[in-house]
């Protein structure tokens, strides 16, 4: 059975479920929580304060979530999941359809693009120390997934001396470390983060497993079939 390409690259829309273009109850849950975490961290805000920013009850709050853990896992889940649907399709059409180089450049420029546009740059909380708890195992797990899949195309696109010098665990976790340097763009500059920072990162992350400027420019090309255009 013949695998279809990905369809959409990049975070889904906050609106996707509400045809009017505004955002749903639990949208806006999310973004004013969002929001709160990067102003006050995550101890900092409480379901008060969310249900406050978004002008709604407490009670009604925990008609969408749980509590506030709920929301985070939710949050993390959100920035790497769509990678992750983008990785499986793209994966399945290596060699036949896209070579390692071409899939990964593709994978990169994707999940840099999507950490690029996580509202109020989630990614700034990977680092928590909650995230270590058991609540979070979910998205704990779903980016070791994510980061084997950097391992497995990093490997099939890497030159023999760097395969000689780096297990395929060692390449994903280089990777997608590489990718998550979007995060840091994001915190450390008052400007809005390029588009371009997108492709530029995607090219780190084949130059470090010694591929030639003719070689990832190629790989660009081939990646342009799969990645859709910026809006």
């Amino acid at each position: 059975m013949t695998t279809a390409p990905p369809s959409r690259a990049g975070r889904p829309r906050a609106n996707a479920d509400a045809p009017d273009g505004t955002l749903t109850a639990r949208e806006q849950i999310l973004d004013a929580a969002a929001a709160l975490f990067a102003e006050s961290g995550f101890s900092g805000a409480s379901t008060r304060a969310i249900a406050d920013r978004v002008g709604i009850r407490q009670q009604s709050l925990y008609y969408h979530f749980a509590g506030k853990d709920d929301i985070l896992a939710e949050l993390l889940s959100g920035s790497v999941r769509p990678s992750i649907e983008f990785v499986d399709g793209i994966e399945a059409l290596v060699p036949e359809r896209i070579s390692p180089a071409g899939a990964l450049f593709a994978l990169a420029s994707t999940d840099a693009r999507t950490l690029r546009r996580t509202p109020h740059n989630i990614g700034t909380l990977y680092l928590l120390p909650e995230i270590q708890d058991a609540r979070y195992d979910d998205f704990r797990n779903e980016r070791v997934r994510l980061q084997a899949s950097y391992g497995r195309l990093g490997a099939a696109a890497a030159h023999p001396d760097v395969i000689a010098t780096l297990s395929e665990h060692r390449i994903g976790s280089l990777l997608i470390q590489l990718v998550e340097l979007v995060i840091q763009l994001r915190r450390d500059t008052t400007d809005a983060a390029a588009e371009d920072d997108d492709a530029t990162i995607a090219s780190s992350c084949l130059r470090v497993l010694g591929l030639s400027t003719p070689e990832i420019a190629s790989a660009r090309i081939e990646a342009n079939g799969f990645v859709v255009p910026h809006e």
